[in-house]
């Protein structure tokens, strides 16, 4: 079974990065606007905050407790690139407060109007393609259909004619066995059981969550002791480190206009 390790990919892009910014006359800024501490959060804001540091982009951490503040900050600010962490605290705010990053500094692509495509969603293209999975010889399957994978998943994908299926809450998951690439992305532990994976199966688990502050993916732990499926994530180092990647990208990107 081939592990789909975003880790080694991510690296030979870091290099990449790291010489294009080298000679860049201005060094790039991210901004990352979050408005709350949960564990979760907190890490993927550490890792983005490290991976700037080691390929020279600087990243500014703004913790802000108003939403006035954080429309305030995203029209003020000089960085090159801006992403809120998401989930927010209240959720109803994502769609109007993502609308509210300039377009051209919508670096996660979260946006109506976002310059860029999902970050997340680009990543997982970029790591299934890396390891050389045919997604046009493919049936696949996205469980979920949020605003980080499952809706702009679905678009790239069905616009470049693939075999897409999308599973909402409450869909009979008992028919994921029918597809042969499944993309998970809901943030509930477990969500999927070895009981709904067919042999030959490509799985990316993209779902997190935090269960007494251990990270966890939408898979069921026993899944990953099975032989006979084609490709999986790892539990850690998959979709993560690619989608920082790819992120980084766009902020070099919109540096350079």
């Amino acid at each position: 079974m081939k592990e789909l390790n975003g880790r080694e990919l991510a690296s030979f892009i870091k290099e990449r990065q790291a010489h294009q910014i080298r000679s860049m006359s201005k060094k790039p800024k991210l901004l990352i606007i979050r408005d709350n501490d949960n564990p979760v959060i907190t890490k993927y804001v550490e890792l983005k905050k490290r991976y700037g540091e080691n390929i020279g982009i600087d990243v500014e951490d703004y913790l802000a407790s108003k939403t006035d503040d954080i429309i305030t900050k995203m029209q003020t600010t000089d960085a090159d690139g801006i992403i809120i962490q998401l989930p927010l605290l209240d959720k109803s705010l994502t769609n109007e407060l993502c609308n509210q990053i300039p377009p051209a500094k919508d670096v996660d692509g979260l946006g109506e109007h976002a310059a860029f495509d999902s970050a997340t969603a680009t990543a997982i293209h970029w790591l299934l393609t890396g390891y050389d999975i045919n997604l046009a010889q493919k049936k696949i399957a996205l469980v979920g259909r949020g605003k980080l994978v499952g809706a702009p998943l679905y678009k790239m994908w069905t616009d470049s004619h693939y075999d897409v299926t999308i599973f909402h809450h409450g869909d009979n998951l008992m028919k994921l066995r029918d597809y042969n690439l499944i993309v998970t992305a809901t943030g509930i532990p477990g969500l999927i059981t070895s009981a709904m994976i067919a042999p030959g199966t490509c799985i990316v688990d993209a779902g997190t969550a935090s269960e007494d502050g251990v990270l966890k993916g939408d898979l069921a732990a026993d899944i990953r002791s099975r032989t006979d499926l084609s490709a999986i994530t790892p539990i850690i180092g998959g979709v993560g480190p690619m989608t920082i990647t790819c992120l980084f990208d766009h902020v070099i990107t919109a540096a350079s206009k």
